[in-house]
């Protein structure tokens, strides 16, 4: 059954946004009378069947309703560094979302190339992985940040930084506790600075490694993001 989105939802009457009614009505050639799923991102899937097929409004009577109980007993966050090149960026939301993140946040550092995100087209990435992986929730995505604003306004108490730089650093897989909101930050493609590993630190956070391959910053996230998912569940 077709799976729509739709984020707020009262009543036993929704309608379908222009974008998810061209879709619907248009593409898929559905008519009044089918019966579609909806999520909103909240936790809720609902069936429901149209009842006007309209290409910019197409709207739906809600039939049922089954709320997932609760999200993981823990809650992933990771602040990460957009790279240069925005597809591995998106690739990153994308697969991130497949896998089970709770929150994302775009962080500027020291050495990063990219000054500016999209937002809006971000926030479609995050549902269209939604949507297509069955999630219930939709991650969070929050408004990009500068290094140092974000590791002084957290409130995470397991708190990790994963960099390149020298020294010895525990693997992530062999410090995670199970039932605990963790945060991890990944740095951009010319890693964190010295000086800001060392401000994380005196801010709270623990030095991580994430093995001993270098990995680009977008594979960073998804290797954190299936570790701290497979060692937490």
């Amino acid at each position: 059954m077709q799976l729509f989105y739709i984020p707020d939802i009262t009543g036993d009457s929704v309608t379908l946004d222009e974008t998810e009614s061209k879709h619907a009505v248009k593409v898929l050639r559905m008519t009044e009378g089918t019966r579609v799923r909806i999520v909103d991102g909240k936790g809720g899937f609902y069936e429901a069947e149209i009842n006007d097929a309209h290409p910019k409004r197409c709207r739906l009577s809600v039939l049922e309703v089954h709320k997932e109980p609760h999200r993981k007993n823990y809650r992933l966050h990771i602040a990460i560094a957009p790279t240069k090149n925005n597809a591995r960026f998106e690739w990153f939301l994308e697969k991130a979302t497949e896998i089970g993140i709770d929150e994302i946040t775009p962080l500027f550092s020291e050495h990063s190339e990219r000054k500016a995100v999209k937002t809006e087209r971000f926030e479609k990435i995050l549902v269209s992985a939604m949507k297509q992986s069955q999630k219930a929730f939709l991650p969070q995505l929050n408004a990009l940040v500068s290094f140092h604003d974000f590791i002084q306004n957290n409130s995470e108490k397991e708190k990790f930084i994963a960099h390149c730089n020298d020294g010895e650093k525990p693997h992530l897989k062999n410090i995670l506790k199970k039932e605990q909101n963790l945060l991890i930050l990944i740095g951009p493609e010319g890693d964190f600075s010295p000086q800001e590993v060392a401000t994380a630190k005196e801010n709270g956070f623990r030095e991580i490694s994430l093995g001993n391959e270098r990995l680009r910053t977008e594979t960073a996230g998804i290797v954190a993001c299936h570790i701290a998912n497979l060692m937490m569940e």
